[in-house]
């Protein structure tokens, strides 16, 4: 069983004894959660490319769950989102922000992954009707324990925005393999990139605009959540990623870059120093600790999200070493 699979399984056991099962699309009001109030301001990419960005910082009750980004374009048939952002909340104030920019129905939404600062705002857009994509991948994540296990801790930690009413939202449409589609004469590419940040990375080309919505492969301007990730693969999804020469990147968490290739070098510094020192540590049969002690992580500590994220990026790493070079043993 994947680690993704197990990762909430202790926690589970605690929380969802006491816990309601999730609300399904027949049972659940999504009329019943607390106003989101933090600013949601929308960026404009181009005439008719838009995005919102999160808080530089983990989730957290100051932020309302409010840290990664979601965008949207606008064609002359319909509206395409990328991402539904943090708490059903944080979905309906997107959904408001995309009808300040057009009235045209919403036709898809393209989740990157399925990590909750990603999806939890689907709600909003499943009521409005919209057919939901993400990566074949997302099945396993949604057969195992670890939905129920984030949604019953996001319960707590994210009350109200996320309550008794909030509900995991499943694809309607399961992608394997590149695929592309038009929406009111605009083409849209849908590029699979995993195993990366997560197995169900999925990206979203906007061709004629030049717009190339990234997901989690990047994180700018702050330490990268590195949870469960393939670290591997996320380095040659980031090299697949600068080869395409996107006129304009939108990365999962901070700013926009006009410049791909120098500013997907902080994500890709920071995953290659982990596999670094951690691998090191792994060959010299050092103890994580020890290791983690004794690396110099001064290059990054003063990114947002360090004190949070990195000692737990080190360690999954550690572990992540070790199978490889188990892995590589056994050749």
């Amino acid at each position: 069983m994947g680690a993704r699979r197990t990762r909430f399984a202790c926690f589970a056991a605690l929380l969802l004894l006491a816990a309601p099962a999730w609300p399904t699309a027949a049972n659940a009001d999504d009329s019943r959660f607390d106003a989101a109030t933090v600013p949601v301001e929308p960026i404009a990419l181009t005439p008719r490319v838009w995005y919102v960005r999160g808080d530089s910082g983990m989730i957290s009750p100051e932020n309302q769950g409010f840290n990664a980004n979601a965008g949207w374009v606008v064609t002359d048939d319909g509206v395409v989102v990328f991402d539904a952002l943090g708490t059903p909340a944080l979905g309906e104030v997107l959904l408001e922000r995309i009808r300040a920019t057009s009235d045209k129905p919403i036709r898809h939404v393209v989740i990157s992954h399925y990590h909750a600062d990603h999806f939890y705002g689907l709600q909003a857009f499943k009521a409005q009707g919209a057919r939901i994509w993400a990566h074949h991948k997302v099945r396993e994540y949604l057969a195992s324990d670890a939905p129920a296990a984030r949604l019953a801790e996001r319960r707590q930690s994210l009350a109200p925005w996320v309550n008794e009413a909030s509900r995991i939202v499943e694809p309607d449409q399961f992608i394997d393999g590149e695929t592309s589609f038009k929406v009111g004469g605009i083409t849209f590419e849908l590029i699979p990139v995993g195993p990366a940040h997560t197995p169900e990375d999925l990206m979203l080309y906007v061709v004629q605009e030049g717009v190339l919505f990234a997901g989690d492969l990047m994180f700018a301007g702050r330490v990268p959540f590195v949870g469960d990730a393939d670290s591997r693969g996320w380095l040659t999804a980031i090299d697949r990623l600068i080869g395409r020469s996107p006129r304009i990147l939108v990365g999962g968490h901070g700013g926009h870059s006009v410049d791909a290739a120098r500013d997907l070098v902080q994500t890709r510094d920071y995953l290659v120093y982990l596999r670094e020192q951690m691998g090191r540590a792994v060959e010299d049969m050092v103890s994580f600790d020890e290791a983690y002690a004794r690396t110099d992580w001064s290059r990054f500590a003063a990114l947002p999200a360090f004190e949070a994220a990195n000692r737990r990026n080190a360690y999954n790493t550690f572990l992540l070493m070790e199978r490889e070079a188990l892995a590589g043993g056994r050749r």
